[in-house]
C-alpha cells in the first residue's frame, strides 16, 4: 500500500514556475513507477509525466516537452515536477500517481496509488 501526498500548486502569472512535489509513504517507493497527471474542469485526466523506478526512462507529453521536467529521489520517497514557462492551458488539478513495476502506461486506469490533487492556476 502506498499513500501519496502532493504540495506546491498555486496561483501564478503566465510565464511564470511552480514545483510540485509528491511524498510517498512506505518503503517500497523505490520499486513503483510514478507519474504526474492532470485534469481541467469538463476534460478527461491526461498524463503529463512520468518516470521508472530506476529514473532512467521518463515521459512528457507533447505538450510539455521542453517546459516540465519530472525527478525523483528514491532516498526521500519523493517525485517532483519543476513546472517552467507556465501557460493558461496548464491550468488544472495535478495528481500524483503510482504503479508497481518498471512500466510507464499513459492511462490513467494503469496506475493504482493517487494522490488528493493539487491546483494549478496559470493566469493570462
Amino acid at each position: 500500500q502506498v499513500q501519496l501526498v502532493e504540495s506546491g500548486g498555486g496561483l501564478v502569472q503566465a510565464g511564470g514556475s511552480l514545483r510540485l512535489s509528491c511524498v510517498a509513504s512506505g518503503s517500497t517507493f523505490r520499486s513503483y513507477a510514478m507519474a504526474w497527471f492532470r485534469q481541467a474542469p469538463g476534460r478527461e485526466r491526461e498524463l503529463v509525466v512520468a518516470i521508472t523506478w530506476s529514473g532512467g526512462r521518463t515521459y512528457y507529453a507533447d505538450s510539455v516537452k521542453g517546459r516540465f521536467t519530472i525527478s525523483r529521489d528514491n532516498a526521500k520517497n519523493t517525485v517532483s515536477l519543476q513546472m517552467n514557462s507556465l501557460k493558461p492551458e496548464d491550468t488544472a488539478v495535478y495528481y500524483c500517481a503510482a504503479r508497481p513495476f518498471g512500466a510507464i502506461p499513459t492511462i490513467s486506469a494503469a496506475y493504482d496509488y493517487w494522490g488528493q490533487g493539487t491546483q494549478v492556476t496559470v493566469s493570462s
